[in-house]
């Protein structure tokens, strides 16, 4: 089990004093406190970010049969994960924390190389909004990670679903679910028919709706455009975007869809109704080079189903559930 924090040593020195001077003395100088807990980011590979900036995770530990803590820190303004007034915590990044988690535990606790492929199948975020207030200093999560099942092939896991307790000091502000399964470059790159970052182009990106209709700061953070109906928008894919494409991909990653999810919400116009809760599966791949809609196709006073096609194929559905201002 790798070390939660590890100090680092007091470098030596090969410099000794120089005992021929009489005159001179040479008083060893005292080596500086360390904290006893020092933070830092694990490594950015092991969760999938090219961007240190945009690694969440700080440390973890075993705490029993398939169970785990994950130490992580939230930055106190971030484009997409804080809101615009700098006063919240998104639900997007409770997402990406609870993403993260299950990268790191698979690449350490599991022993999923790190050149595998990962595919999520299933989301689930439930957040309490009032428990998310930005504070004077980054928030550092706690979160508990069961996990309810090992799929395997062979004898190596090939799948997991794990659940997820997110806490700031004693309380619970979030939970999330999540299934991912991950396979070999090799298979990865047969299943895709040769489709990769540098022979796959996204479309042009198209006009987006207005950053304050959708409760976004720059228009650039923007993932819908508007068409002629009320309850459906054209997906923009921007591969230069910082966070959605931290590093090249062959497809429209989950966490643009989780986020065009939500502002399906608000371009609804429900300016009452903060997003609270996803539930999310994605079915297929989203293609760069294919356009990609975004629709309501229902909802009540509790939630709004939203879905994203491409022709008649179904990519991903995803349960919103809100609550009032």
């Amino acid at each position: 089990m790798p070390q939660l924090r590890q100090l680092a040593e007091t470098p030596k020195t090969d410099e000794t004093p120089n005992t021929n001077e009489a005159s001179t003395t040479y008083e060893t100088p005292k080596a500086p406190d360390i904290p006893k807990t020092l933070t830092a980011t694990v490594p950015r590979q092991f969760v999938h970010r090219a961007a240190v900036a945009e690694t969440l995770l700080t440390g973890w530990t075993g705490t029993g049969p398939e169970r785990f803590t994950v130490f992580a820190q939230w930055p106190r303004a971030h484009q997409l994960h804080v809101s615009p007034d700098r006063t919240s915590y998104e639900p997007l990044l409770i997402a990406e924390t609870v993403r993260q988690c299950g990268a790191l535990l698979a690449h350490t606790e599991y022993d999923v190389p790190l050149d595998h492929r990962f595919v999520l199948h299933e989301l689930r975020i439930t957040t309490r909004p009032e428990r998310l207030a930005v504070g004077l200093i980054p928030a550092e999560p706690v979160v508990g990670i069961t996990v309810t099942e090992v799929r395997r092939r062979g004898s190596r896991p090939a799948a997991i679903r794990y659940e997820a307790d997110v806490r700031l000091g004693d309380e619970t502000v979030a939970t999330g679910h999540i299934a991912v399964s991950w396979t070999s470059e090799s298979v990865y790159r047969r299943l895709r028919g040769g489709r990769t970052p540098d022979t796959v182009s996204a479309l042009p990106v198209p006009p987006g709706l207005p950053a304050e209709a959708v409760d976004r700061a720059l228009p650039a953070d923007v993932v819908l455009a508007p068409t002629r109906r009320r309850d459906r928008w054209q997906l923009r894919v921007d591969t230069t975007h910082p966070v959605f494409f931290d590093h090249p991909l062959d497809h429209v990653p989950g966490m643009l869809l989780l986020e065009a999810a939500r502002q399906a919400v608000r371009a609804r116009g429900l300016d009452c109704r903060l997003p609270a809760s996803f539930h999310t599966v994605f079915h297929q791949y989203a293609e760069l080079d294919r356009a990609t809609w975004i629709q309501v196709t229902d909802e009540d006073d509790e939630h709004i189903q939203v879905v994203g096609k491409q022709g008649e194929s179904i990519l991903f559905e995803c349960r919103v559930g809100t609550g009032v201002r």
